[in-house]
């Protein structure tokens, strides 16, 4: 037994030998013994600075001032790490059988740089430390986790700047991060605890990963996250891969997107009532590699309104979008209560102009895909629609809404509207109208509350300019309608034009048909035809979308009214769309009564002369018989009894 005793010394004098020379050894020598190991393992560069301290058991740690770890030779001349100091420490005894016990690692204000190009990340150090096969070539060795246990007590990130850059852009860039982690054993979750200050206020973020060993060595694995941020939960349970595909379940809660907002660094953005102010969302979120975001199973409260349905999101620049949605009742009352005022511009009121505001169309460009949205009703502030079927296609600031149908005014609306902003501002579109209530709409659309009835048309308008103002001013474009049996209040054109006098009262119209065209503002009609039971009236005019006013007149073409003794009074409307005149036209009476007055004067010549030619042929002449036939046989007989006198055959 003699030589194990000997051995034993041997083995025990050879480690105070070494123990002795390490604490002999300056700290700077240490940790360039340390830098040269990890340059060895990683292929980066160390600088541990100046002032490095030194413990060796039963913690084998490292303080340093400032500390440097360079980047990959791909990415940029920036360094991958950069902090003013660094401690580190590891558990001894454990270190001897190959154990790696992380007690600490302490940065102050750290910079650290997470850069990717193509399929390359700065933060991946296979490569460096692998070995050569046979061929020759590099093969990566397996994760650290696979070939010996590594544990981390401790992590501290005090005041760090995170940065994140792909493919040479920054997409990440997060300053005053606070952040903790703990891995106590191989077996035991990795548990990450954050806080950053992206906005005005603080967002707390939790994570546990259960199974960090399989996450590093390239498998799906389990994972919890949470944030918190003012007013606001976010919160993920499923599954994610370590180049960062996740699929699980999402969930969000927020009383005021607002603060939520700016504390993500987006202050200013305040949400119409309706589209989310407060917000409550939970989905199935599945994200692949590729920037491809999937929600399934999507349920969302904006606000009073409920939203379900699937939604696709290529995370792109700019991002492309394919949703299919349905809610019950949309209730949009909140998007123009909220803006209080008249709403009218420059202090005038509504009913005299259009606002000349600019209109702010940049949200077009905002992303390109499609959106379908069915709804059992929608609200607004002025216009109320039942069952719709809405599609909205966006491609490069040209949004096309696609109406299949819209139940509104009581009938329906097919067809498209088109908003296009790629160079200035143009609306547009191409509308079917079925069975629409025509007082609804003029009221509300036009201030005109004296035309009721059920009314089909059709529309083609195109405008262009930054405001409401300049839109309708340029207005272009054509269509018609068609009405059945309907009513024009204010106006009793069977009492106008049987008496002379029409004011007040209603007329009752069988028909009505009309097609018109539109320019600069304008719109054109000249060939209204308005059917009633006595009689027929032809209609023309103009009505001025843009000013806001109309110049239109009615004129009866057949009277039967009072056993067709009745005068026709052609009328005129006249004025703004607010108040219009609606007054007999006295100028087409006179005309009128003229022209019966001259076609009496003719009737009475052409009877005395009738008269007169009678007398002289001695027969009575009528106005049907060809008078030159009558004066050529009267002239016959007269040749015929001079003749026979001649010959003395009277």
């Amino acid at each position: 037994m003699g030589w194990l005793v000997r051995i034993s010394v041997i083995l025990v004098v050879v480690v105070g030998l070494i123990v002795g020379v390490l604490l002999l050894l300056p700290g700077d020598k240490i940790a360039s013994l340390a830098a040269d190991q990890i340059k060895a393992q990683t292929g980066r560069d160390v600088d541990f600075g100046k002032d490095v301290k030194v413990t060796l058991w039963p913690v084998l740690g490292i303080e340093t001032g400032a500390v440097t770890v360079g980047n990959a030779d791909w990415a940029s001349d920036a360094p991958m790490l950069k902090a003013d100091t660094l401690s580190i420490g590891v558990a001894a005894a454990p270190l001897l059988s190959g154990e790696v016990q992380i007690k600490r690692v302490i940065a102050q204000n750290p910079v650290l740089r997470l850069e990717e190009a193509g399929e390359r990340q700065n933060w991946n150090f296979s490569t460096a430390a692998g070995a050569s096969d046979a061929t020759g070539t590099t093969a990566p060795r397996a994760s650290s986790t696979e070939s010996f246990g590594v544990t981390l007590e401790r992590l501290e990130l005090r005041n760090a700047r995170l940065v994140h850059i792909k493919d040479g852009q920054t997409d990440l860039d997060f300053a005053g991060v606070t952040l903790k982690a703990r891995w106590p054993n191989p077996t035991a979750p990795l548990e990450v605890e954050a806080a950053l200050a992206v906005g005005k206020d603080t967002i707390d973020v939790v994570m546990t990963l259960p199974d960090l060993p399989g996450f590093a060595a390239g498998r799906v694995t389990d994972m919890s996250f949470s944030m918190t941020a003012p007013e606001t939960t976010l919160s993920y349970s499923g599954k994610v891969s370590s180049v960062g595909e996740i699929s699980g379940q999402a969930k969000l809660a927020s009383k005021d997107t607002a603060r939520m907002l700016a504390a993500f660094g987006q202050p200013g953005i305040n949400l119409p009532q309706g589209l989310g102010q407060a917000a409550e969302v939970s989905t199935q979120v599945t994200y692949t590699q590729d920037g491809k975001l999937a929600l399934r199973g999507l349920r969302a409260t904006l606000d009073q309104n409920t939203f379900a349905g699937n939604a696709d999101l290529l995370v792109a620049d700019p991002p492309q979008i394919a949703a299919r949605l349905t809610t019950s009742t949309l209730d949009l009352t909140g998007l123009t209560s909220a803006e209080g005022g008249s709403g009218a511009s420059d202090g005038a009121s509504a009913a005299s102009g259009w606002s000349k505001d600019p209109i702010d169309a940049s949200a077009l460009s905002l992303a390109n895909g499609s959106i379908r949205l069915t709804a059992d009703a929608i609200k607004t502030s002025g216009l109320a629609l039942g069952a719709s079927d809405l599609t909205l296609d966006l491609d490069r600031a040209r949004a096309v809404l696609k109406l299949s149908p819209v139940s509104v005014f009581g009938g329906t609306v097919t067809g498209q509207l088109v908003a296009n902003n790629r160079n200035g501002l143009s609306v547009g579109g191409k509308l079917q109208l079925n069975g629409i209530d025509a007082q609804d709409t003029l009221v509300t659309l036009a201030d005109i509350e004296r035309l009721s009835g059920k009314l089909d048309g059709s529309v083609e308008f195109l405008g262009v300019g930054q405001t409401e103002d300049a839109i309708m001013h340029s207005l272009s474009g054509r269509g018609g309608l068609q009405m059945g049996r309907g009513v024009i209040s204010g106006i009793d054109l069977d009492g106008l034009m049987g008496t002379g006098n029409g004011s007040g009262g209603t007329t009752v119209f069988n028909s009505l048909t009309a097609s018109f065209t539109m320019q600069n503002g304008n719109l054109d009609n000249r060939d209204l035809l308005l059917q009633l039971d006595n009689y027929r009236a032809d209609g023309g005019g103009s009505v001025g979308l843009g000013n806001r006013d109309i110049d239109y007149l009615f004129t009866p073409v057949a009277l039967r009214a009072n056993s067709g003794k009745g005068l026709a009074i052609p009328v005129r409307i006249v004025g703004p769309w607010s108040d219009p005149a609606i007054k007999p036209d006295l100028s087409q009476v006179i005309e009128a009564a003229a022209g019966v007055e001259i076609d009496k004067i003719e009737q009475e010549a052409k009877d005395r002369a009738l008269e007169k030619l009678s007398e002289e042929l001695d027969a009575t002449v009528t106005e049907d018989q060809d008078v030159e036939e009558l004066i050529k046989d009267r002239l016959e007989d007269e040749a015929k009894k001079g003749v026979l006198k001649l010959f003395g055959l009277d």
